[in-house]
């Protein structure tokens, strides 16, 4: 990277003297994680964003006046990991469907869209993201070793008693070594991959303007967090200080590797669920690295769960509750409406049909279908989540690179 820049400079001096501007190294972002890096938002509801005042201009940033969903003149996008092809790559200019699907986005929509908008100059983005993947395991870097075994592990999983313990503990070492690192590999080679060939990618780009590694963004967790076996003592303060650890690990590696080292590093915290009072020991962890020392002012932190959607998250809770009532009538409950088993089919159908319209009203049903398309641990697929993400993530980038 280090040459690209010096190219540049030289050029600068050259066109200076001639009176000629000159070109600015091309700026390069990384943004990586799992399946809500890549995006589970559905196109369509996308026009959710602007029924709150609050979010309408970045709905309008969105689409053109047409009507059109825009299409970034000066961002192209290198992603991989969106479809079942785990090294499938999809590239161009950026605009939606380079979420999990070509019918979905996840953050890198706006984020290129407000990069645009705040740089004014050509941007390319790189996307590596997986869905189900973890940073104990699949995203472990080089400089965390190899996956170690807690005492807890080594006391149960030989006893093969199942609840998640391997059946045959010989055979899942042997699977744990192959599998550990092996995205954090997958994601290195398609950027390095990327920065060999810039053109293939983005065909304006002139070579002697180089490029810089402007930014990296991490949107990753769900998997650690529902990991109580890596993580013993999750419930508890200072629960997941392993986690923050590896994150740490990989943040240094990812820097070594990219030849980057003081390249701006976003953190988007686990925010599914929105704004909690009690404390949540896996977002402080995801936090932590932030405020390390040797991180400060490149390492942010920005928390996602304000940009989760409360309505839409009371709807799910109503959505719920409604499904454990179909189960507490099917199964005769003590205490339910078919405590006695009296209720016939047809009964059983009619006032599940009732139950639903008073926990769900109508009104509330056309809330749902205009702005989700995905269950909780994916932000209800919600558009306007991950269009506040992308945007915070863009503005907070660029403030880790001041």
């Amino acid at each position: 990277m280090k040459s690209f820049i010096i190219s540049a400079l030289v050029v600068f001096s050259f066109a200076s003297v001639h009176g000629a501007p000159a070109p600015k190294p091309l700026k390069v972002f990384i943004l990586a994680g799992q399946s809500n890096m890549q995006g589970h938002a559905r196109v369509e509801t996308i026009d959710y964003i602007g029924d709150d005042p609050a979010t309408a201009p970045i709905l309008k940033a969105m689409r053109d006046p047409d009507g059109k969903l825009h299409v970034c003149d000066k961002v192209w996008i290198s992603s991989i990991g969106w479809d079942k092809d785990e090294t499938a790559e999809m590239t161009g200019k950026l605009t939606a469907g380079f979420g999990a699907s070509k019918t979905e986005i996840g953050p890198e929509f706006t984020f290129g869209i407000y990069m645009e908008k705040l740089l004014g100059e050509p941007v390319l983005l790189i996307k590596t993201a997986w869905g189900g993947k973890t940073l104990n395991t699949d995203f472990r870097s080089p400089s965390a070793g190899p996956y170690k075994l807690n005492a807890w592990q080594l006391e149960n999983y030989p006893k093969q008693q199942g609840h998640g313990i391997p059946g045959d503990f010989e055979k899942w070492k042997v699977d744990k070594v192959k599998e550990t690192g092996h995205y954090y590999q997958l994601m290195m080679e398609h950027v390095k991959k990327v920065l060999a060939d810039v053109k293939r990618v983005y065909p304006d780009y002139n070579a002697k303007q180089g490029y810089e590694l402007a930014g990296f963004v991490w949107l990753q967790g769900w998997n650690d967090m529902c990991d109580s076996h890596t993580y013993r003592n999750g419930h508890q303060p200072g629960g997941y200080d392993l986690y923050a650890e590896l994150l740490a690990d990989f943040i240094r590696d990812v820097r070594k590797d990219l030849a980057a080292p003081k390249m701006p590093f976003v953190i988007g915290v686990m925010g599914v669920g929105g704004i909690e009072e009690k404390p949540n020991y896996f977002r402080e962890g995801m936090a932590a690295p932030a405020a390390l020392p040797e991180f400060k002012g490149n390492v942010i932190a920005i928390q996602t769960a304000p940009f989760w959607d409360k309505k839409l998250g009371d709807i799910d809770e109503q959505s719920r509750k409604i499904s454990q009532m179909n189960g507490t009538l099917k199964s005769k409950s003590k205490g339910g409406p078919n405590e006695d088993g009296k209720m016939t089919q047809e009964q059983q159908d009619a006032y599940m049909k009732e139950y639903r319209t008073r926990m769900i009203p109508p009104a509330d049903e056309a809330i749902w279908k205009r702005g989700a398309s995905n269950a909780g641990y994916h932000y209800l697929g919600c558009a306007k989540t991950f269009a506040l993400m992308g945007k915070a993530f863009a503005e907070g980038v660029l403030k880790a690179g001041k």
